[in-house]
């Protein structure tokens, strides 16, 4: 049985995530069943690959993308990469299956299992990168997710909080981490990573090298929690358990250590590695493991406890010896199944005693005896009890430390740090089995604690399973595995070792010994003495938050700098931030002008036709007219705007550009009545409101409009410069006639400029259609949120008269009236009619765009033009009770379809957005050509409309909420109308009533 493609194993949680994101909550069980079948899948097909993987085979697979820059699209699976995909996708079924009894009814499932596959496939993306650029992007990815997931309780400031730390850290590593990468790229002159992991001498010997170091190292120390970056994991517990089981024990930290392993051929073996490396991983290794000792949280402890083994991890890779380094890839397996079982374990304690607080469980062992037993193996393996698979790499550490070459001081204290070590985590191993499962039983829990369903300790059970296995049987159940997954490590060429379970007596044995025996004797004789000991507590957690205190103060005075900075350099004056903005452009401009100079060509100047000079004359007058009355008449400053466009548009169509001619007139007429309906809502110039000081303010004005006219000028007159200097000189036209002559060879059409968006520049135009999006969505969502100002508000609106059935169509949008019945059945008549015409005139410029004039963006504005101006004529309730647009949906479904073109172009072995064109043989129609960039071109089109459709919607809100605004008024005045004239009446009924009775009201006694 062929196992599936290597894209296919890394997309597959990707498209389970986006199915799951649309389930309804009521569909947990389905959602479980998919994200843990995806993950089942994903693993028994690397399981097929596992007898080519153990002959030292090479999987690859690419796409080309940018294969004139060495970048593409690559998947790559080694025997180091397949055994973390396993742990990604073999645990990864685990914690589905727990997670599927943990979560909570009420909790929202869907996103959770959406954020949990996600990450899956980003964390698979990581390992099974083929070029370090795209390993930084899944690599950023999984902070993105696991921030996700970590906040996913958000409705607690603790999770908000550390999911908060836990992007801001692991996010600034992977920025230094792609910087790394980018010199990286630039030293080897390739980005694949065949090509980087050859060229080991290369990188060690380059100059840069240290630079390189440092950056990867940071992205390495942060993401796996190194000291000083260690304070975000033990403040990421408050995520679901399932999360803490999969992020911190097989995946999310274990990245940064798996970071270390492929690029330990390349970055190991210098003097910079060994004390960078090794004394971070010592740090950490030690001091984490003493904090674990004080934790009386069940998740901190274990937290704690993770930083540490990771200490060990890195202090191993850090000795610059191979059989280190196969002991450091030994103890990652390990770790992963007995740290991800002790989460499940703590998990299940919280869920069915109610509390992770150590000082209040006590003697667990006879409510949850299933349990007990799980948690005493998982405990015995991560604490180093012979037979379990952590005694195995853990004597291999204490050998390695034993047997390293370096400075006498390092040598003698290596396994003094190393006994130490396993002192701490024989003690905070017992402070977890002993505290919480023996003991008398503890009476004051919230919950009345019992063994879980039996599915839900399945998993916990298999893991543990395998952490016994692997410690009576190492090479039968392990042996084969960590071959395959340590020789891509270490380069190729395993060193001798042996996993045999005795040894005889030897030093790792005896440090073992000591280390389990002092362990025991401190928790028993010691341990209640120093926790009785509260300021020894408090000193811990002053130590440990040290770190944390530095980011919180660093994040506070960059609040605080922004803050100043803000109010020292901005303004809410438009005019003095337009004065910067083109200063410092002049300032951009003329650093290269003055030290390069600027020289005119040698092309002679072509004359100018009559015609033509007196049509740029009148756009030049049109131009100033429309400066010039932009302060005093607004609809007269941009009809003066339109004719200048006007004169652009037959400037484009002089030069025989009828592509960009047609492209300007749309986006002219677009803009402009978007533009007079956002000005619509801006307030009044009002020339009555004088200050006292307006004399002095006048002359001060004047001179600042003068300052404003020189800089004009001087920016005008610089562009036309820096134009006509480029325009003089005699250019190349190798790319015009690269593109004339394979625009229709290789893009299958004759329109040059059309085929140049859409297939050879396809990515740009991509580009710009997302920017297009995003100022779309901007737009909208500042929109939502303006109120324009009272003065406009208040302004006439239809004389201020609105019928009664008007004033309830603004309440009940669905029985608009209908404008065509009224004074605009003329208008409304004619642009019901047009409508169609403008969707048959939009369908001609697209179908023709591949060959002629026309295109997907000049056909989305088309079809704008036409829903414009039923908004405009026949009112926005009208339109929007009788069309159904869905503008959001236009553009994700137009970037969609943007992307699946330009990814279809794979299926063929062709780079992202290749055009593949095909004639097909119709019956009736004969012979009809499609080119792929149609599709492409459609997704420009729908963009476009939705854009287009989503600003309009925003202003035309705007409309309705002056329409209600005046309902509203007109409302309160009928009412304050009709409560005076109900006072009236009874004042004057009682009058009345005094003169008929001749009752005096000012006597209480008349009756």
């Amino acid at each position: 049985m062929e196992p599936v493609a290597l894209s296919t194993i890394v997309l597959l949680p990707f498209i389970g995530s986006l199915i799951a994101s649309a389930l309804p909550s009521n569909a947990r069980n389905i959602e479980s069943t998919m994200a843990g079948l995806i993950a089942l899948f994903c693993a028994v097909q690397l399981a097929l690959y596992f007898p080519g993987i153990a002959r030292g085979e090479l999987y690859e697979q690419d796409f080309l993308w940018l294969a004139s820059y060495g970048l593409n699209l690559s998947m790559r699976m080694d025997g180091f990469a397949w055994m973390f995909a396993m742990l990604v996708y073999g645990i990864g079924a685990l914690v589905v299956l727990y997670a599927r009894y943990y979560m909570s009814p009420q909790d929202p499932v869907p996103r959770f299992f959406s954020f949990l596959q996600a990450f899956m496939g980003s964390m698979a993306g990581v390992v099974l990168a083929g070029n370090i650029i795209q390993l930084a992007f899944f690599w950023e990815l999984t902070s993105i997710f696991s921030f996700l997931l970590i906040g996913y309780w958000h409705h607690r400031k603790d999770a908000r909080r550390g999911a908060r730390m836990a992007l801001t850290v692991t996010g600034a590593g992977g920025l230094c981490l792609f910087a790394g990468a980018l010199l990286l790229g630039h030293i080897v002159g390739s980005y694949d990573l065949d090509n980087v992991l050859a060229a080991g001498s290369q990188i060690r010997n380059h100059s840069a090298y240290t630079t390189v170091l440092v950056l990867v190292l940071l992205g390495v120390f942060t993401k796996s929690a190194q000291f000083p970056f260690h304070f975000w994991l033990p403040n990421a517990m408050a995520a679901p358990t399932p999360v803490s089981a999969y992020l911190h024990s097989a995946t999310m930290v274990k990245a940064g250590v798996f970071l270390l392993g492929r690029f330990w051929p390349v970055l190991s073996g210098t003097q910079e590695w060994f004390w960078i490396v090794s004394i971070v991983g010592a740090t950490t290794l030690l001091f984490a493991a003493f904090m674990a000792m004080f934790q009386n949280d069940l998740k901190g402890l274990l937290a704690y406890s993770t930083i540490s083994h990771l200490g060990l991890i890195t202090l191993l890779f850090g000795l610059n010896r191979e059989l280190a380094a196969v002991a450091a890839v030994f103890h990652i397996m390990n770790h992963a199944t007995f740290k991800a079982s002790l989460f499940m374990v703590v998990g299940i304690v919280d869920h069915e005693a109610g509390t992770r607080d150590i000082r209040r469980l006590s003697g667990l062992r006879k409510l949850m005896p299933v349990t007990t037993v799980l948690a005493l193996v998982a405990t015995a393996a991560m604490a180093g009890v012979p037979f379990f698979n952590g005694f195995l790499s853990k004597e291999m550490f204490f050998a390695e430390t034993v047997l390293v070459h370096a400075p006498a001081y390092i040598q003698a204290s290596l396994p003094v740090l190393a006994v130490t070590f396993g002192i701490f985590s024989a003690i905070y191993s017992l402070h977890f089995a002993y505290d919480v499962f023996f003991g008398p039983k503890a009476e004051d829990l919230p919950k009345k604690p019992h063994d879980p369903p039996v599915w839900m300790n399945v998993p916990v059970g298999l893991l543990v399973v395998i952490c016994c296995a692997v410690g009576v049987l190492p090479n039968l159940t392990v042996g084969s595995f960590l071959a395959a997954a340590a020789t891509p490590v270490v380069g190729g060429q395993l060193p001798e070792y042996s996993l045999a379970i005795w040894h005889g007596i030897n030093k790792p044995l005896i440090m073992s010994v000591i280390a389990l025996v002092v362990g025991t004797g401190l928790f028993f004789f010691v341990a209640r003495y120093v926790r009785g000991k509260g300021y020894l507590v408090d000193y811990a957690f002053t130590w440990t938050l040290t770190g944390q205190r530095i980011f919180e103060y660093a994040l506070a005075s960059l609040t605080r700098t922004s803050r100043s900075l803000r109010l020292r350099l901005t303004t809410n004056r438009l005019q003095w931030q337009m004065f910067w903005v083109v200063m410092v452009t002049f300032l951009a401009v003329g650093l290269p002008l003055w030290h390069g100079g600027l020289t005119i060509g040698e092309r002679a100047v072509q004359p100018i036709s009559p015609g033509f000079g007196a049509l740029w004359f009148v756009g030049a007058v049109c131009a100033i007219a429309a400066a010039w009355q932009a302060k005093f008449h607004r609809l007269a400053s941009m009809v003066m705007l339109g004719a200048t466009g006007l004169c652009v548009v037959l400037s484009f169509l002089w030069f025989s550009a009828p592509d960009l001619g047609l492209t300007q007139l749309t986006v002219e007429i677009a803009t402009t009545i978007l533009l007079l309906l956002g000005l619509r809502w801006l307030p009044q110039r009002d020339k009555s409101i004088r200050p006292a000081s307006w004399a002095i303010d006048q002359s001060v004005a004047q001179a600042r409009r003068a300052r404003d006219l020189v800089i004009a000028l001087i920016a005008g007159c610089g562009i036309a410069l820096l134009t006509y200097a480029m325009l003089s000189r005699p250019f190349d036209d190798s790319a015009s006639t690269f593109y004339l002559e394979r625009a229709y060879t290789e893009g299958g059409g004759t329109n040059v400029v059309n085929v140049m968006l859409v297939d050879f520049r396809a990515f740009d135009t991509f580009g710009e259609i997302v920017v297009l999006a995003i100022v779309a969505l901007t737009v909208y969502a500042l929109l939502r949120r303006f109120r324009p100002a009272r003065e406009t508000m208040d302004l006439p609106m239809q004389q201020r008269v609105l019928p009664g059935d008007l004033i309830t169509d603004l309440f009940n949008p669905r029985q608009a009236k209908d404008t065509a019945i009224g004074y605009l059945t003329v208008p409304a008549v004619l642009v019901r009619l047009l409508l169609p015409i403008t969707t048959l005139v939009s369908v001609y410029f697209f179908m023709r765009g591949h060959n002629e004039p026309g295109g997907g963006f000049v056909a989305g504005l088309v079809f704008s033009l036409g829903l414009l101006l039923q908004y405009i004529v026949s009112g926005t309730q009208w339109v929007e009770a009788n069309l159904t647009l869905y503008p959001r949906r236009w553009i994700a479904f137009g970037l969609a379809c943007a992307i699946a073109t330009g990814a279809g172009a794979f299926y063929w072995d062709y780079p992202f957005m290749t055009t593949h064109t095909a004639h097909l043989q119709l019956p009736y129609l004969g012979e009809i050509h499609i080119a792929s960039a149609m599709f492409f071109d459609l997704g420009v089109f729908a963009v476009v409309v939705g854009a287009t459709l989503l600003i309009l919607t925003a202003l035309a809100h705007q409309s309705t909420r002056g329409h209600r605004y005046h309902a509203r008024k007109l409302e309160e005045e009928a009412e304050a109308r009709e409560a005076a004239r109900v006072n009236y009446m009874r004042a004057k009924a009682a009058y009345e009533a005094v003169a008929r009775f001749n009752v005096d009201p000012q006597n209480p006694h008349n009756r």
